[in-house]
């Protein structure tokens, strides 16, 4: 039995990534915006690293998504 309880605490430690990736597109989109507003001309110019940080953070999140999901069902 405790091996089914690590697997559950190490899943909902790993679920941790996923409301970190949420905290950094609320950051990337948050700076882009703030810098969009100070300069309107250099926005057009970001829009590329930005969709790429945005890519980059929901990948990482989307990894722990993966990293949680194989804890809980994979047969050990």
């Amino acid at each position: 039995m405790e091996l089914d309880a690590a697997n559950a605490i190490g899943a909902g430690i790993a679920c941790i990534g996923m409301g970190a990736a949420g905290i950094g597109v609320g950051s990337i989109f948050g700076n882009y915006l703030a810098g969009a507003i100070r300069n309107p001309a250099a926005a057009d110019g970001q829009f590329g690293r930005l969709i790429f940080g945005f890519a980059v953070t929901e990948a990482l999140g989307i990894f722990s998504l993966l990293i949680a999901l194989l804890l809980l069902f994979a047969n050990s």
